[in-house]
């Protein structure tokens, strides 16, 4: 199959095979113990040595569960593979839902309701959970995804590199009010003139994952699309000139690495990298010396992204209800506040920098306070619209031709608008 025949097949199997998941007939019935399955994006084994710890726990005093396995999925193909698998009638019991496709996902009906079976679960405490972390999760009064990890996104820092080049560490810049989109840039270009490392990599963006770039433009107020999702907005004059200097960036300054090329911070090979708190477990004891800071200040002003992930059970599983028990257990109070080592929870009693510090020795309160708690409170969410699939794909070969030294930024713009403009207005 040709690589655009099955990106379209991706695109109406979220909008259609969820669908025809959530009609037909009665759930099928528990038959002996139950073997969960539950897709996640990640591999990294301090991950999953947790998850795997905690379901170790819940099988104890769970005989009717024979096991429960985590099944990571690379996080760039990670909603066309679960997709992929739900079309193919090999849907998992539980599954990580990124916010992209979270309309989709909680409207489909292939979810089921979680409140009843979180509400009456021993000591979980669900007037906890912050109503603002819920609004994505939500239909119809009902929740069909737990927001497993509302994290923000921040810049961790190689000041070795920084100081190598010669440059201010963004701590100097951010006490003498100068952490900004110029001096980021300005310090990041320096790096690779000087050093030949990478300056700055906005991770797991790769010239693929466009929606990564909204922790860019957003601090030029620009958006992928209007708030009531009708209308375009990669045509604005604030997605514009936020494009224009990040072209200038990459193809000029050379402070981000061009298309085709990879450097990973966390080895090494660059200065700043824009990403969330769970990776901070890639950081070596014995590496380089790093820090953690908020996004530069746009044009607009501080800002703050963060990204969603919810986890939901599905509902014509096998397994469902013993699913959804298992999800209850797994983002109690005492899991969540373990999980809140790479995952920032929703629990309003957990959302302080004391109480994540005590989960994350590597971070700092301040780090954490500036990073994730302040950008939860005045963030907003990263780009999300019924129909994101053939959306996104629809963005990813508008933006395309930006990639090239000679690009015509505006132009490449109204062409993305063009393209999407009529799935919006739908």
């Amino acid at each position: 199959m040709k690589r655009g025949k099955a990106l379209a097949v991706v695109a109406a199997a979220l909008a259609g095979v969820l669908a025809l998941s959530a009609c037909g007939g009665g759930e099928a019935k528990d038959k002996g113990p139950a073997s969960l399955r539950m897709t996640i994006w990640s591999a990294n084994e301090a991950h999953l040595k947790l998850f795997n710890e905690i379901a170790d726990e819940y099988r104890k005093s769970h005989p009717n569960v024979a096991e429960i396995k985590f099944d990571p999925i690379p996080f760039e193909n990670y909603t066309t593979t679960l997709t992929t698998q739900i079309a193919g009638g090999n849907a998992p019991d539980l599954a990580w839902v990124l916010e992209g496709s979270a309309p989709d996902f909680v409207a489909s009906g292939a979810l089921l309701p979680l409140d009843a079976t979180l509400k009456k679960a021993d000591g979980y405490q669900y007037d906890d959970l912050s109503p603002a972390t819920l609004k994505l999760w939500r239909n119809g009064g009902k929740l069909y995804g737990y927001p497993f990890s509302t994290s923000p996104f921040g810049v961790f820092v190689n000041t070795d590199l920084l100081k190598k080049a010669g440059q201010k560490t963004p701590a100097e810049l951010i006490a003498a009010g100068q952490w900004d989109w110029d001096t980021a840039l300005a310090a990041a270009g320096a790096v690779n003139g000087k050093t030949g490392k990478a300056g700055l990599v906005i991770r797991d963006f790769d010239y693929k994952a466009w929606d990564n770039l909204s922790m860019f433009w957003a601090g030029w107020g620009a958006q992928a699309w209007s708030e009531d999702g009708k209308s375009c907005g990669f045509a604005s004059p604030e997605m514009v000139e936020a494009m224009t200097a990040l072209h200038k960036a990459i193809f000029t300054t050379k402070a981000l690495p061009g298309p085709g090329t990879t450097a990973d911070f966390f080895a090494g090979d660059a200065a700043m990298t824009i990403t969330q708190i769970s990776r901070a477990s890639l950081l070596k004891d014995d590496g380089f010396a790093w820090d953690l800071v908020p996004l530069p200040a746009g044009p607009k002003g501080p800002y703050s992204v963060f990204g969603q992930g919810g986890i939901g059970v599905m509902k014509k599983g096998p397994h469902a209800d013993v699913a959804a028990d298992f999800l209850a257990f797994l983002t109690n109070p005492t899991n969540s506040a373990k999980l809140a080592q790479f995952f920032p929870p929703p629990r309003q009693s957990l959302l302080t920098a004391e109480t994540l510090a005590k989960a994350n020795p590597k971070l700092k309160p301040e780090q954490l306070q500036k990073v994730v708690i302040d950008g939860i409170t005045n963030g907003v969410v990263k780009p999300n619209h019924a129909g994101q699939a053939e959306l996104s794909q629809q963005v990813r070969a508008g933006l395309d031709p930006l990639w090239k030294p000679d690009a015509d930024v505006k132009a490449v713009l109204d062409g993305v608008c063009a393209k999407i403009q009529p799935l919006l207005a739908k």
